[in-house]
């Protein structure tokens, strides 16, 4: 049986170092998890027309979002940076992955 692969959408403020980190720690918990990931990463002011997109599984973030629709599961990686809630983050990013998996 092959491996679910996961589109993520990575956001912070800039769209490049923190979400480049967030993105690589993410595709690692979910290679242990037995999934595969693609990351992009993005500025909160693209992540609701990129989610609308329909090309994404859900959004891990460190910035706010903008107020919106955004149509997928959207988990706050804050604890990622401050060490505070980094386990459960990850723990999060598994079991949304395992159901989506399941829904698919």
């Amino acid at each position: 049986m092959s491996k679910k692969t996961f589109n993520v959408l990575s956001v912070c403020g800039s769209g490049t170092v923190t979400s480049s980190m967030v993105a690589a720690n993410v595709k690692d918990a979910l290679k242990e998890a037995g999934f595969n990931a693609r990351t992009t990463e993005s500025r909160p002011t693209e992540a609701l027309q990129l989610a609308q997109g329909g090309n994404f599984d859900f959004i891990v973030n460190t910035s706010p979002l903008p107020k919106g629709d955004y149509g997928i599961p959207v988990i706050n990686a804050a604890g990622v940076l401050t060490g505070f809630g980094e386990d459960e983050f990850y723990e999060e990013v598994i079991k949304t992955a395992k159901e989506l998996s399941e829904e698919g």
